[in-house]
C-alpha cells in the first residue's frame, strides 16, 4: 500500500512538471511583457529624425512666408510719360531761347532793302536757326501741355492758381516767340522773343 502511494505521488509530480514546462514554453513564444524604459527611449530616438526633418520643413515654410513685403521690388513708374514729355519740352524751349539770345546776330541793314545774298546769310545764321528751333519746340510744348494737363486748367480757380498761371504764361510765351521769329529780322523782334523766353521760364518754374 505504501509503495503504491509513493508511485502515485511520483506520477503526479511528473505530470505537474510536464505541465509547467509546456506553460513556460507558451509564455516564451507569446512574450507579452512590456518593453523596458531603456528600450523604449532608444527605439523612439532611432525613429525621431524623420519627425525632426518634417518639423524643420514646416518651420522653413513659415520663415519663407514671414518674409517682409518690403523685400519685393517696388513699382517704378515709366520714365516716358506725357507729363514728363511736356516738362522736358518746356525746359528745352527755355534753353533754346537763351541760346538764341546769346548767339551772334547777322549785321542789321538799315535805310535800304537787303540783297538776296544778305537775306540768305541772315536765314542761314546760327541765330536764325536757333530762333526757328525755339519756336518749333515752344509750339510742341504748348500742344503737349494741352493734351496731358487739360483737366488741370479751371477758370473758376482764378488766374493766380499755379496751374492756370502756368498755362497762361506758357501759351503767351510760345506765341511771343513764334511772332518774333515770324518778324525777324525786322527791328524789335528781339524784345518779343526775350519776353516769350522769360514767360516760358516762369511758367516752368511755377510747376517744377
Amino acid at each position: 500500500m505504501c509503495l503504491k502511494f509513493r508511485f502515485d505521488n511520483i506520477a503526479a509530480i511528473l505530470c505537474l512538471a510536464a505541465f509547467s514546462a509546456s506553460t513556460y514554453a507558451g509564455e516564451a513564444s507569446l512574450n507579452l511583457e512590456f518593453p523596458s524604459p531603456a528600450y523604449t527611449a532608444s527605439s523612439f530616438s532611432s525613429n525621431s529624425p524623420p519627425l525632426m526633418v518634417a518639423l524643420n520643413e514646416v518651420n522653413d515654410v513659415k520663415d519663407q512666408n514671414a518674409i517682409p513685403s518690403s523685400s519685393k521690388a517696388e513699382f517704378e513708374p515709366s520714365f516716358f510719360t506725357g507729363s514728363n514729355l511736356h516738362k522736358y519740352l518746356g525746359l528745352g524751349t527755355v534753353a533754346l531761347a537763351i541760346a538764341t539770345a546769346v548767339a551772334p546776330k547777322p549785321p542789321e541793314i538799315e535805310d535800304r532793302l537787303p540783297t538776296p545774298a544778305e537775306v540768305s546769310a541772315q536765314d542761314s545764321s546760327t541765330h536764325a536757326k536757333l530762333g526757328r528751333a525755339t519756336a518749333t519746340m515752344a509750339a510742341a510744348t504748348v500742344a503737349s501741355g494741352l493734351i496731358t494737363h487739360w483737366g488741370d486748367f479751371h477758370l473758376e480757380d482764378g488766374i493766380t492758381d499755379p496751374d492756370n498761371l502756368h498755362a497762361l504764361l506758357g501759351a503767351a510765351g510760345a506765341l511771343a516767340i513764334m511772332y518774333a521769329v515770324s518778324k525777324a529780322p525786322d527791328e524789335g523782334h528781339a524784345g518779343k522773343g526775350i519776353f516769350g523766353g522769360i514767360a516760358m521760364g516762369v511758367a516752368v518754374k511755377l510747376t517744377w
